[in-house]
């Protein structure tokens, strides 16, 4: 009985810590760093896995890069608009053009039907492109 319980404990355990290991974070550029346009992003994930638009799989889905714009609400769909970059095809870099200034670069989670992971599943950058 008593190694049924330790069982049960270690299993809820890292179930738990598995809920926790979800994140998405900035493979490339570093957060404060100067870039010449175009530049590279890549993009990482932990705890789900990258698949393309369309169809809606448990803990998985693709990135959007938000320039200048805020983590999209849990449930959201992420906006289709020259701000919210998508990449359904279950890219994970690409390059980006921007005009000379200070940027926040916003990395977002989202399903396969573009909703959003929140902000949880969302990191924040800021860039400046010389």
């Amino acid at each position: 009985m008593v190694g049924r319980l330790v069982a049960a404990t270690l299993i809820s355990a890292s179930v738990a810590a598995g809920a926790f290991a979800q994140s998405v974070s900035f493979v490339e550029p570093a957060d404060g760093a100067v870039v010449s346009s175009p530049f590279k992003v890549k993009f990482a994930v932990s705890g789900m896995d990258v698949k393309p638009a369309g169809e809606i799989v448990a803990k998985s889905g693709h990135h959007h890069l938000l320039i200048n714009a805020e983590p999209v609400k849990a449930g959201e769909s992420v906006p289709f608009d020259a701000t919210h970059l998508h990449f359904g095809k279950g890219q994970t870099e690409t390059d980006v053009t921007l005009p000379p200034g200070a940027y926040t670069l916003t990395m977002q989670f989202a399903n396969g039907a573009h909703q959003s992971y929140g902000p949880e599943m969302s990191k924040t950058i800021k860039v400046t492109v010389k």
